[in-house]
């Protein structure tokens, strides 16, 4: 059931302060004085409003591996982070490459209630890059998949990926590409540099990531399609990108949280929880991400969320697992990297959490406006909070950070997902209590 609340003196996007009025699950007023009659009231005065934020790029491991995560858990992280809307990533078990399963995990969804969980498709059946899977079942179910990824492994196959790309654009759909050569990275532990060699620890070059994302945006200029490129995390790789838009290939990339704040220096204490794919990268590539958001080369930010059980990460840096959590620290991240830095205001930080990630996904009623008559999906962000990151931020079933023990901006106060507040007062609720 929708809260009605009168949330007086948000920063809207960090602007100007205003009142909202939320009523039956959308925005009904904006202005000043604003009240109503048995509301609760929230008083945000500092307080920045955002629309809830939406991320492309989420591992939530059901069905399969509940283990790390499960729709209910990830979602409850999603709120606890500001999110309204996640993207989950078809590597489950079975795989989502059929109707059936992207239906499941929506409907999971809709049950836990903490913020709209949309499907992705794999590319392939299996996600073995053989042969396409289901793409137009897909499209056609209740999920209404938009957008399809083999994320985990790359859509390696030429062939394969050109008959994606030519398939997808019949339903306006787009291809998310996990742009890892295989051959390039077998047995790579680390991003191959200076820091590998003084390890003696295989190096994953940079060329691996680029190359793909270079063929796939003359593959999808060719085909006249849509293409995005997942987790870019290379200074090449923003050159290639900033390249196929200046060509005007229909391209779109996304950055993850610690690819714009975490670098490879991180990997000489062997601490798994900095074990990623991609993996942290030098910091010349750091700051040529952060460049390629601010100017838009970069059209978003997306978490990959990879959670894992302990034992994956409290183990040899040669055996442990590859991932990150990350909905809860993202908005948090983003703020020390690039808003306290200077290269994006918080009507952009709107623009690549929110609005963009919800235009790419085709998911229509997210990444809006904060205006009246638009469905009451926002976060209320305190950004002169501070505190460190602990386990006892997390709201997810795994607590691979690597962000744990450090010192982060800001605090998620208020999370609304379709009216219904999720977080009240930076305390996760418990909907249905």
């Amino acid at each position: 059931m929708s809260d009605v609340l009168v949330i007086r003196g948000a920063r809207l996007e960090g602007g100007d302060a205003a009142d909202l009025v939320v009523d039956d699950g959308v925005i009904a007023e904006v202005g000043s004085g604003l009240s109503r009659a048995g509301a609760t009231v929230v008083d945000a005065d500092g307080l920045v409003a955002l629309p809830g934020l939406v991320d492309l790029h989420v591992h939530l491991r059901e069905p399969g591996y509940e283990a790390s995560e499960t729709i209910l858990t990830g979602s409850r992280a999603a709120a606890a982070g500001g999110f309204a809307a996640v993207f989950a990533m078809p590597n489950t078990a079975p795989v989502a490459d059929n109707a059936g399963v992207v239906e499941q995990e929506l409907a999971l969804g809709e049950a836990a209630g903490y913020a709209h969980v949309q499907p992705i498709g794999a590319v392939t059946v299996g996600q073995k890059g053989e042969r396409l899977a289901e793409l137009g079942a897909m499209a056609d179910s209740r999920a209404r998949v938009r957008v399809f990824s083999d994320d985990g492994s790359c859509v390696w196959d030429p062939l394969i990926m050109r008959r994606a790309l030519e398939y997808v654009k019949a339903f306006d759909g787009v291809i998310a590409q996990h742009a890892q050569d295989p051959r390039l990275t077998e047995g790579a532990q680390m991003n191959e540099g200076v820091v590998s060699a003084e390890l003696g620890l295989a190096g994953w070059p940079a060329v691996a990531e680029e190359s793909i994302i270079a063929r796939d945006v003359l593959l999808a200029e060719h085909v006249g399609s849509r293409l995005h490129v997942c987790h870019l995390s290379t200074a090449g790789s923003v050159d290639i990108v900033r390249w196929a838009k200046k060509r005007g290939v229909n391209v779109t990339a996304e950055a993850t949280p610690h690819h714009l704040l975490l670098t490879d220096e991180l990997v000489r204490g062997y601490d798994a929880r900095f074990k990623v794919n991609p993996p942290l990268r030098r910091d010349e590539d750091v700051h040529a991400v952060r460049e390629g958001l601010a100017d838009g080369t970069i059209d978003i930010v997306a978490t990959d969320h990879a959670p894992h059980p302990a034992e994956t990460k409290a183990c040899e840096w040669h055996a442990a697992a590859h991932g990150m959590v990350g909905l809860e620290s993202a908005l948090r991240v983003v703020h020390q990297a690039m808003v306290e830095t200077g290269l994006l205001e918080w009507t952009d930080v709107a623009r690549v959490l929110s609005r963009t990630p919800a235009r790419i996904g085709r998911l229509d009623g997210y990444g809006t406006p904060l205006a009246a008559g638009q469905p009451a999906s926002l976060v209320l962000y305190d950004p002169a909070a501070s505190g460190e990151f602990t386990t006892a931020d997390l709201r997810g079933r795994s607590v691979n950070s690597p962000y744990l023990g450090r010192q982060l901006p800001g605090r998620v106060l208020w999370t609304v997902h379709r009216g219904t507040a999720t977080v009240r007062d930076g305390e996760l609720v418990e909907l249905g209590a």
